[in-house]
C-alpha cells in the first residue's frame, strides 16, 4: 500500500522543478502534476506491478504536460520546436542514466546480501522489505528484543563493510 501522503510530499518540488522545464504556466503545471497523483490514486490497483514509482510520475508528468498542449493550445507534433524537443531528449536520458545506475546499485546490494547469514538475511527482510516492528522480529524469529536490535546492528554494519570494500561508489 502506498502512503499518498509521503509520496506527493517526497516528489511534489521536484516534480514541479522537472515540469518547469517544459511550460512556464504554473498553473498548469501544478493541474498537471495533480492529475498525475489522482491517476495513480484511481488506477493503485493496476499499477501494482510499477516498479519505480519516481520514474512513473516524471514520465506521466512529461506526457501529462504534452497532453494539455496538444488539448489546449492544439499543436501538433512536428509543430513542438526543437529546444522542447532537446529538453524531453535530455529528461529521457536522465531517466535511462538513473535507472541503469539504480539496476547496477541493486545487483551490487542483492550480491553483499546474499553474503550474510540466513538470519541477517532474515531479519533485513523483515525489517526493510516487510516493514515489521522489532516487536513483531522478536516473535518471528523466536529471539528477544536486544537480540533482534543487536543481529540488525551487525547486519547492516557488515553491508557497510561490504559497500566499503566496493570499487562502486554508492
Amino acid at each position: 500500500m502506498i502512503d499518498f501522503t509521503s509520496l506527493y510530499d517526497a516528489n511534489i518540488d521536484n516534480l514541479f522543478a522537472f515540469g518547469s522545464r517544459f511550460t512556464t504556466d504554473r498553473e498548469m503545471l501544478k493541474d498537471c502534476i495533480h492529475d498525475v497523483f489522482v491517476k495513480l490514486f484511481t488506477k493503485r490497483e493496476t499499477l501494482a506491478n510499477v516498479c519505480n514509482i519516481e520514474s512513473y510520475l516524471y514520465i506521466s508528468l512529461r506526457n501529462r504536460i504534452n497532453d494539455e498542449y496538444r488539448r489546449n493550445v492544439h499543436l501538433c507534433d512536428n509543430e513542438i520546436n526543437d529546444s522542447a524537443m532537446r529538453i524531453v531528449a535530455e529528461a529521457q536520458e536522465y531517466q535511462a542514466e538513473r535507472m541503469e545506475r539504480h539496476m547496477a546499485l541493486t545487483a551490487t546490494f542483492e550480491q553483499y546480501f546474499e553474503k550474510l547469514s540466513p538470519r541477517q538475511r532474515q531479519i533485513i527482510t523483515l525489517y526493510f522489505i516487510e516493514q515489521r516492528k522489532y516487536n513483531d522480529i522478536c516473535q518471528i524469529m523466536g529471539i528477544n528484543y536486544q537480540s533482534v536490535r543487536n543481529l540488525m546492528h551487525r547486519s547492516i554494519s557488515r553491508l557497510r563493510e561490504y559497500a566499503a570494500k566496493s570499487p562502486i561508489a554508492v
